[in-house]
């Protein structure tokens, strides 16, 4: 029996609030998103590249080194990208999620989505693709090296509340009085 080598991309996948970067061509960079949003970050200069997964705009505690929302995770992206030789001026973006998951949400999905698009101008790195918005979730593949990414609208569609009358209360021949 010959063994074959195993071609397949290592995984990396990114919980909520997390990021990776990446300078191996055999690594893939996966996530899930609802109303949350993935900036992903390359160089394609030096061949490098990351994904985060920002939960809120804004941070709500003073944890400096949380991934989890807009500022910190943007910069602890892009931080981790110059480490491994990437250079700001060149870097891409592309942007994926902030849908609306509830149908009584307070447009959280939207908020993120303008947040991680006002930092990138305000940086100067171009947007090359986004999809946001709209109200599925969505799983994400990111390839750190290239920039390719791939997108796949998942099931989990939004599902409106559905009132549901209640019951009569049962007639029967007492009467008070």
């Amino acid at each position: 029996m010959i063994n074959m080598p195993d071609t397949r991309p290592k995984t990396v996948y990114v919980r909520q609030g997390d990021l990776a970067v990446s300078g191996d061509t055999d690594v893939v960079i996966a996530t899930t998103l609802g109303s949350c949003v993935s900036a992903c970050l390359w160089d394609p200069d030096r061949g490098v590249g990351g994904l985060n997964h920002i939960i809120l705009p804004a941070n709500p505690s003073t944890d400096r080194t949380s991934a989890a929302h807009g500022v910190n995770a943007m910069e602890l992206l892009i931080n981790d990208l110059l480490k491994l030789g990437a250079r700001k001026s060149s870097l891409r973006a592309k942007i994926f999620g902030g849908s609306q998951m509830l149908s009584h949400a307070s447009g959280i999905g939207l908020k993120n989505a303008e947040f991680v698009r006002a930092f990138l101008a305000a940086e100067g790195i171009p947007v090359d693709s986004s999809d946001t918005g709209g109200r599925m979730a969505r799983e994400i593949r990111f390839w750190p090296t290239s920039g390719k990414a791939q997108q796949r609208l998942t099931s989990n569609q939004i599902r409106e509340e559905i009132s549901v009358p209640k019951p009569k209360p049962p007639e029967d021949d007492i009467e008070f009085f």
